[in-house]
């Protein structure tokens, strides 16, 4: 499971299905899947932009008229803060000014043009600081002397006024326009690219990013969100986009996908209340009798297309995908509301389930341990990440230094072919990412992001699983290693309490046993 930047989503390239199928592949799929289906759920040709103005360095003339063009823009199409007064009126002509500005922002076709646009509003349309400054002063001055409340209060709504950012109406007005949220929705995924991509950079970009995060946290929110849920027969163009937008485990073919949305399976997505049908979040669940510790048995293991449930043995959920369709609404909190929507939807349709737990990837554990190792390798004496006689094996079996080794084993996956190796790497790497994902910290809370994600919903870190994952992305990524967070719907609330007040992470004996070793070898 995985934010996008969300907790476990990504970009993921969409499957390479084949043009044409066999007759008996088609009589696999099945009668649902007719040819004028395969048609519309093939990718539409790309279709250039239309031209607009462009950024060009090497013609200093040409962008400094793209500059000025910009500038014009924003001083016509950014309304002006009305008098406190006035607030609630909407200017006359603002439903045109935002169209100027979403038409001219389409038609830049290059990021960096995009990304200067957004850099220009945000830096020349934001707060007026000597607003801020002068009903900040008179907020302090009413304190000062006794006043009916009514004042003061008064005087505290025009602060907060003054606080608003010009571009906020911009926003806002924008959201009015048919199809105006998707079109912001789209505008902050280009923003987060360009802050990605170091185009846009500083303060201001930052505050406009969080004032544009929040405005889309208020219209997506619960309320707003519909849960449908994903069959072999949904829509053509659902399946295709749910297809593409799969970033934990890419979908490879038709069967693959008829196999995720088939018996022991269900798949659900948030879609807005505006824009039915259309998938902004998408949750993969397996239905079992226990709780999963390899992917291999989720996604690969072939069902017969008859297959029926035999509903009395299905006892758990496993969570086992999450992924963000839209970029831009990272950050916007949507697969917790998703899960626990799930968790009922699945209790109605199945009385006995009474587990529930995801089987997650841990992106980003073999970029950290590297890292460990090259500053280790470094250090002359006794690491403290290998017992001795987990340092002459190795070293045995690759003929080098073990860390040092290491460092060039675990930067491919052939490692895991070898036996002897995997055997060896067992326990030193299962002590490793223990300590990852309970003792590495950015400002108190798990450093690793899936692992936030789970343990702010209240999850428990439960188990840690060798070689859950045999893929090449599961190996170069993490070593092969998935984890389990497991949620006790009893006590997720408490659990969340715990964690985002005192950084408290709830862990199985498993793990602390494995962070204990790891403490114990590393003397911390």
């Amino acid at each position: 499971m995985g934010r996008a930047r969300a907790p476990e989503a990504g970009s993921a390239a969409a499957p390479a299905f084949p043009r044409q199928l066999s007759p008996r592949t088609m009589r696999v799929l099945g009668p649902s899947l007719s040819a004028g289906r395969l048609l519309r759920l093939r990718l539409p040709p790309w279709q250039p932009q239309p031209p607009g103005p462009r950024l060009s360095s090497g013609r200093p003339a040409a962008a400094g008229a793209l500059e000025r063009a910009m500038d014009e823009l924003l001083h016509r199409a950014v309304p002006a803060m009305p008098a406190y007064e006035l607030r609630e009126k909407t200017p006359a002509r603002a439903e045109n000014q935002c169209a100027d500005f979403v038409s001219f922002y389409g038609g830049l076709a290059e990021t960096a043009e995009r990304a200067e646009l957004l850099s220009r509003l945000a830096r020349g349309f934001g707060v007026d600081h000597s607003q801020v400054a002068e009903q900040s002063a008179g907020v302090l001055q009413l304190r000062q002397q006794p006043r009916e409340a009514a004042v003061l209060l008064q005087a505290e709504d025009r602060l907060r006024y003054a606080l608003v950012p010009r571009y906020r109406s911009l926003f806002h007005h924008i959201s009015k326009m048919e199809g105006g949220v998707r079109f912001l929705v789209r505008l902050r995924a280009d923003l987060l690219e360009a802050q990605a991509l170091k185009l846009v950079e500083g303060p201001h970009v930052r505050e406009m990013n969080g004032v544009l995060k929040n405005m889309l946290s208020e219209w997506f929110s619960s309320g707003f969100l519909n849960l449908e849920r994903v069959t072999w027969h949904s829509p053509c163009e659902v399946l295709q986009r749910i297809s593409e937008a799969e970033a934990v485990h890419p979908v490879k073919t038709w069967m693959d996908m008829k196999r995720r949305v088939g018996p022991y399976r269900r798949c659900y997505f948030f879609s807005h209340c505006s824009t039915p049908g259309e998938p902004l979040i998408v949750l993969h669940v397996a239905l079992t009798n226990e709780i999963s510790s390899s992917i291999q048995t989720i996604i690969v293991k072939e069902c017969p297309p008859s297959e029926t449930e035999e509903r009395n043995k299905i006892t758990t959920a496993i969570f086992y995908s999450l992924s963000l369709t839209q970029q831009g609404l990272q950050g916007v909190e949507l697969g917790a509301f998703l899960i626990k929507r799930v968790v009922k939807e699945l209790q109605k349709e199945f009385p006995p389930l009474d587990a529930f737990s995801s089987l997650s990837p841990i992106p980003g554990f073999t970029k950290w341990l590297l890292g460990l190792l090259k500053s280790k390798a470094k250090e002359h004496g006794r690491s403290g990440l290998l017992t001795d006689s987990e340092s002459q094996e190795i070293a045995e079996l690759t003929g080098g230094p073990a860390l040092e080794t290491l460092q060039t084993l675990l930067s491919s996956s052939e490692w895991a072919q070898s036996e002897q190796l995997v055997r060896a790497l067992q326990a030193p790497l299962m002590r490793l990412c223990a300590w990852y994902l309970y003792g590495e910290k950015h400002r108190g809370y798990a450093l690793n992001p899936v692992a936030h994600f789970h343990l702010q919903n209240g999850a428990v870190l439960w188990r840690i699983n060798w070689l859950a994952d045999i893929s090449l992305k599961g190996v170069t990524g993490a070593c092969g290693l998935m984890v389990n967070y497991r949620y006790f719907l009893e006590d997720t609330a408490a659990n969340s309490t715990a964690y985002l007040g005192s950084k408290s992470i709830k862990a199985s004996e498993q793990v602390l046993s494995l962070v204990a070793q790891f403490q114990k070898n590393s003397k911390l």
